[in-house]
């Protein structure tokens, strides 16, 4: 299986910074595993849009999937609590 691409949206370098450094560490890691397998353990399907999301401990993960492209844009990391409601 070909590696996918990771594309980061400019506000996920935002959201990093505001979270403590070892849940960081930890989310990079997850987020690197999307390369090989974008759709895997883990992975649930947003009904509202095209979106995925994983769990990285009280975090969560949004990305999209380009297949023709073989790339996985990174669209949001926040806070459980926070991370599907609108600005």
């Amino acid at each position: 299986m070909a590696s996918f691409e990771l594309v980061f949206r400019r506000s996920v370098a935002k959201d990093l910074r505001s979270l403590p450094k070892q849940d960081v560490a930890r989310i990079l890691e997850r987020i690197d595993a999307l390369r090989e397998n974008p759709r895997g353990q883990g992975c649930v399907k947003l009904s509202a849009m095209e979106r995925y999301r994983v769990r990285q401990g009280a975090y969560r993960i949004v990305y999209e999937i380009v297949d023709s492209k073989l790339i996985v844009v990174v669209v949001k990391v926040a806070h459980r609590s926070v991370v599907y409601k609108a600005r």
